[in-house]
């Protein structure tokens, strides 16, 4: 049976537990690096990571961009989005689609 993680700061990740998931709070981004590594050759089919972490372990993420599982998504913190998760979006739709058909020519 196939799990679901989050990585991130402590404050943002306890909440998770609530409903069931699996959280891995990290004090910076070398932990969290270090756990996505770990629990990605564990049974983890989606792993949560706060964009306060992601966007700095771009090239550790990009491992897993192509692999069917596990999907690797950025989610909001407590300080906040920062605008990674739409930007991946964005560029996801770019490739299935070829062409930007959610935000046009801004």
């Amino acid at each position: 049976m196939f799990k679901i993680g989050v990585i991130g700061d402590r404050d943002s990740v306890l909440g998770f537990k609530a409903v069931g998931l699996d959280v891995f709070p990290c004090k910076d981004q070398e932990e969290a690096k270090d756990v996505l590594v770990r629990i990605a050759k564990e049974s983890y089919a989606i792993i949560y990571i706060t964009e306060r972490f992601y966007k700095d372990m771009l090239e550790e993420i990009a491992k897993y961009e192509d692999m069917r599982i596990p999907a690797v998504v950025p989610i909001p913190g407590i300080d906040g989005s920062y605008g990674i998760g739409m930007a991946n979006l964005k560029k996801a739709v770019e490739r299935a689609v070829g062409a930007d058909i959610l935000f046009g020519n801004e």
